[in-house]
């Protein structure tokens, strides 16, 4: 099998604890034209995908020492660009919504096949493109928002808390460099819901909430702007 040279370039960490279903993903991915690392428990597992150089991580759920969630969490907070897709036997409804909210890019349940993973590995990969990037604080309308701290300061103003959702979606919106972000992909990438038939003003409210705490003109906002029937984007150079 000829390798793309972009492929070559990708590298996975498969977090697995059963040997044999750890082998399988490794040789189909090397055999897809990835390099891979390999850890068979959760602590070993977050220590690589905290310390090397990865694209994307695939990792099981039911794993000895930290499990996948326990892992996810961790990760997230380390590195909150970094694609993973779950792996688990379990595949009830209440784990794949804890996955995703948790922000898991994808979640396979097992018994699943290499030919399968290795789909779900390369569109997820696609969409990376537009994976947020990490952002630690920013400066905007005269205010910096430090994202560690959860709050905005301001010359001559006292600093306003950020409750932690409204933390994450000025966060997300900032990692996105510009790009509209529609209310859909908030509401499946900040609160981890399934937009489909879902209708609720959370997002708006929420937003609503961070223009007055950035000082952004609710009217005529320069900072969150509105893009009529798409979603928001956050200006930069306001």
């Amino acid at each position: 099998m000829e390798q793309n040279e972009e492929m070559s370039q990708r590298t996975v960490l498969v977090v697995e604890d059963d040997a044999a279903i750890r082998r399988g993903l490794v040789d189909a991915l090397r055999f897809g034209g990835y390099a891979v690392h390999e850890a068979a428990d959760g602590k070993a597992g977050l220590a690589t995908a905290t310390g090397a150089a990865l694209d994307l991580v695939l990792l099981d759920v039911m794993l000895p020492q930290m499990d996948g969630f326990a892992v996810l969490s961790e990760l997230r907070r380390a590195r909150p660009a970094l694609p993973v897709i779950m792996l688990t036997a379990r595949g009830t409804e209440d784990d794949r919504v804890r996955g995703l909210a948790g922000g898991a890019d994808d979640y396979v349940v097992k018994p699943f096949s290499a030919k399968e993973v290795l789909a779900r590995v390369a569109a997820v990969l696609r969409r990376s493109a537009e994976r947020p990037r990490a952002v630690g604080r920013i400066d905007v309308n005269g205010c910096t928002v430090d994202f560690e701290r959860r709050e905005v300061t301001s010359k001559g103003r006292k600093p306003s808390a950020l409750s932690e959702r409204e933390a994450d979606v000025l966060r997300y919106l900032a990692s996105c460099d510009g790009r509209v972000v529609s209310r859909d992909e908030l509401l499946q990438r900040v609160w981890g819901l399934d937009p489909k038939g879902v209708t609720t003003r959370t997002v708006d409210m929420h937003v609503a909430r961070l223009r007055e705490k950035l000082g952004d003109d609710a009217d005529a906002p320069r900072v969150i702007l509105t893009v009529r029937g798409v979603g928001y984007r956050l200006e930069h150079g306001a």
